[in-house]
């Protein structure tokens, strides 16, 4: 194998430990097991047990970035960010041990972590700055601060439904989209 495909199955292994448990329990072991390699080959791609994490947490945030993408075909900003959240919710569903222990474990605290975290809500709230005016809306910095507070809303609100699904799917879809159009609405007065 290529260094770049043996270090992309090491990726690969993670992301699918991490479905079913969280990536603070994804041991450099069980991956080496997995792979059929040494600890030690293990090292020689990440520098530590942490470096590795991070590399699972990027390659799960960059999923999650591709399938929630805005599909520009759909043309109405608002059908774009229905059809996004449709594909959050179902993403972050389909890996739900993974998402709740990324947002809320102690690895959260790391700064590399954090780097993570703000590059993916970075991208999220970009792609909400580049339908605004579509919608008549101006990125100013009070919308810039209160799309920063929705995207942490969808996250929490998230991670409640996760935990505790008192509403259906299609409710939690219902208040996480149509908040952010009402948010919108507050700040353009």
């Amino acid at each position: 194998m290529s260094p770049e495909a043996r270090r992309d199955q090491f990726i690969g292994l993670g992301l699918a430990m991490v479905r079913d448990r969280p990536l603070e329990q994804v041991s450099i072991d069980a991956i080496a097991e997995a792979a059929g390699v040494s600890r030690a080959l293990l090292f020689h791609y990440f520098a530590s047990k942490q470096d590795f994490h991070v590399a699972i947490a990027r390659a799960q945030a960059d999923e999650m970035l591709e399938c929630t993408a805005p599909d520009e075909s759909l043309g109405d900003p608002l059908a774009m960010l229905s059809e996004s959240m449709s594909a959050f919710v179902d993403y972050v569903s389909a890996n739900r041990e993974a998402y709740t222990a990324f947002m809320r474990g102690s690895s959260s605290a790391d700064p590399a972590m954090r780097e993570v975290f703000d590059r993916t809500r970075a991208v999220m709230a970009t792609r909400i700055f580049d339908h605004a005016p579509a919608l008549g809306i101006e990125v100013t910095p009070v919308v810039e601060m209160t799309v920063q507070g929705w995207i942490s809303f969808v996250e929490e609100t998230t991670i409640s439904w996760l935990t505790d699904p008192v509403v259906t799917r299609d409710e939690l879809l219902g208040v996480i989209t149509a908040s952010l159009p009402a948010l919108a609405a507050v700040v353009q007065r």
